[in-house]
């Protein structure tokens, strides 16, 4: 594994289509506890517990689902996990994102995260990349 989540020592992830690397990062302390995932001079902040959320949300899935990345203001695939990270019926309510402005990419930067700690499988194609909980 790389890194131990901290911010000294963030985990060293690439997304799946293996086209950018970036840093995250538990903030415990942040209200509410917050990833923090810094993809260069970009600071994007979800809700902690998207990880455990996410992954569950795979588990009942059963089957491999498309990320479906898209920035805020661009529609989500439906069915997909970028889609899931915004819809009202998640665990939040809504948003992980908690930036607005930079609520979006869910599905880029959470699945590489779960892999990394190794709750799921996670494809690797140059586009339309999907994941399944283990």
């Amino acid at each position: 594994m790389s890194g131990a989540g901290t911010k000294d020592d963030p985990w060293r992830l690439t997304t799946a289509p293996g086209s950018s690397d970036y840093a995250m990062y538990r903030d415990e302390a942040a209200d509410p506890p917050a990833l923090v995932c810094q993809v260069g001079s970009t600071t994007l902040r979800y809700h902690l517990r998207a990880v455990d959320d996410l992954h569950a949300w795979l588990r009942e899935q059963g089957d491999w689902v498309p990320l479906g990345a898209a920035d805020e203001l661009k529609p989500a695939a439906p069915g997909s996990v970028e889609a899931w990270g915004r819809a009202e019926g998640n665990p939040v309510g809504g948003w992980y994102g908690l930036r607005k402005g930079y609520r979006g990419r869910f599905g880029m930067y959470l699945p590489p995260l779960l892999e990394e700690l190794g709750l799921v499988e996670l494809t690797h194609d140059a586009r339309n990349n999907s994941v399944r909980a283990l």
